[in-house]
């Protein structure tokens, strides 16, 4: 168990690190659609693999979960399908012409939102209207995120027709009185015909999303949740900390008191207890938040020093390009970031006007690219080599990790900077002194806290 000291020393708002320079920072708040796609381009014409990883975003849901923080529409209305489906497809055509003729789509993930609100033939031609522009390739990884109240037998087998294998079930905890709070209900029962059904279907990679930290968690309640988990046996858990920003997310975040939450060492304990069930029957801890069992791909990947992280997690594909499609969907290449528009009825006009939705983003400089791959490098292997011709200053970088050398979190030797199996949970700290944006700025109204 974590030292309490340690965790009221380093709990402190912090970035995710899902990309760097961090969404807050980023250095251009009104893109000319022209220039983001001379920085694709670019991308492409320096790599010699045209492989591109593709993340749609599906914003719709049929309630709102109180606890979540991306962008979403709540609506019961199930006509908006076919518009939100065209106007992706649409999207992905104007895109198409600046990509490289050769290009082919070698990992592909549906995010939402609740993809599955959408029905299983709208998904189905969503797909068909992709893979008739790119193909592709024959190693490629399709997954999907699914809510258990709404992911239906079709899904699963029209999803699996298309080529999808993976799948996320989002569940959170199973605890009523947690449910209650942050408005999320779904029993062990229907979970369990979820899981089966996809297994049946023939997915091999079946994840388990929960999350830690939530309104009304306590120890006993959710060494109930990890046990129920544990009984499926996911190929993957994904151990979320739930970040609590209602000064970004607006009202959502507040269908409960600020003091229905852990506090940071109750929160700190809810993770190791979930860590140590899992570690115990055999998952591997993999980067930060995921476990997966020794077989699972991710586990091999990390072993190998393979793996990869980019805005839809960790991934044993990599690309040089994440196209993202959809209303607040975010792109990145070698050079920079862009994200579209994040109302959906704003994201639809433009799109049906024949414009491209994109509304801001950030062009990367030589400094950026450099302290990008460290954080990166960090984040899927714990250590990073810092070179001679760095743009870090390595005396500064010490400074900066002082404090965390001197609690045995962190070394560093010569030129490389290595985060112990003891500093694995303030890996975000870790990364925020290589970060050049934070020292002129104050990140306490930006991020959630560290730990």
């Amino acid at each position: 168990m974590i030292d309490s000291s340690l965790i009221a020393k380093y709990n402190v708002p912090g970035p995710r690190y899902t990309s760097y320079p961090t969404v807050p920072y980023w250095n251009v708040q009104q893109w000319e659609s022209e220039k983001w796609l001379k920085l694709i381009q670019m991308s492409q014409q320096k790599n010699a693999s045209k492989n591109l990883s593709l993340y749609i975003h599906l914003p719709y849901c049929d309630s709102l979960c109180t606890f979540c923080g991306c962008h979403k529409h709540i609506t019961k209305n199930h006509q908006v399908e076919k518009r939100y489906i065209d106007a992706v497809l649409k999207e992905w055509q104007l895109l198409a012409i600046s990509l490289d003729k050769n290009t082919q789509i070698n990992e592909l993930h549906l995010g939402g939102g609740t993809p599955t609100f959408f029905a299983a033939s709208e998904l189905s031609r969503l797909i068909e209207g992709i893979k008739y522009i790119f193909p592709f390739t024959p190693n490629s990884e399709l997954s999907f995120e699914a809510h258990p109240n709404s992911t239906s037998l079709e899904h699963l087998q029209t999803l699996h027709q298309q080529g999808f294998r993976r799948v996320s079930f989002g569940i959170q905890d199973y605890d009523s009185i947690v449910q209650q709070a942050i408005h999320r209900i779904q029993t062990v029962d229907q979970v369990a015909n979820c899981h089966k059904n996809a297994q049946e279907t023939g997915f091999t990679g079946i994840s388990h999303d929960l999350v830690y930290g939530l309104p009304k968690q306590n120890l006993g309640g959710f060494q109930k949740t990890i046990q129920q988990t544990l009984n499926f046996k996911p190929q993957r858990i994904a151990l979320y900390s739930y970040a609590h920003v209602p000064w970004i997310k607006g009202t959502g975040q507040r269908g409960y008191n600020e003091e229905d939450l852990p506090d940071a060492s109750l929160k700190r304990q809810l993770y190791e207890l979930a860590k140590q069930a899992f570690v115990t029957e055999g998952y591997i801890e993999i980067g930060m938040d995921h476990f997966a069992l020794p077989s699972d791909s991710l586990a091999i990947a990390a072993s190998e020093k393979k793996l990869h992280r980019n805005f839809m997690g960790y991934t044993t594909q990599t690309s040089n390009l994440l196209i993202g499609l959809g209303m607040s969907a975010i792109s990145e290449c070698e050079f920079g970031f862009a994200q579209n528009e994040k109302s959906v009825s704003n994201y639809l006009e433009l799109i049906e006007k024949g414009k491209m939705p994109i509304t801001r983003g950030h062009e990367m400089s030589k400094g950026d690219m450099e302290i990008r791959q460290h954080i990166l490098n960090l984040m899927c292997r714990f250590e990073t080599l810092i070179p001679e011709n760095s743009v870090i200053s390595k005396l500064e970088l010490e400074l900066q990790l002082h404090e965390l050398i001197t609690d045995d979190l962190v070394e560093m030797n010569q030129n490389t900077v290595r985060i112990l199996p003891k500093g694995i949970p303030f890996i975000r700290n870790c990364c925020m002194a290589f970060d050049a944006y934070l020292k002129d700025q104050n990140p306490v109204k930006q991020f959630s806290m560290t730990i």
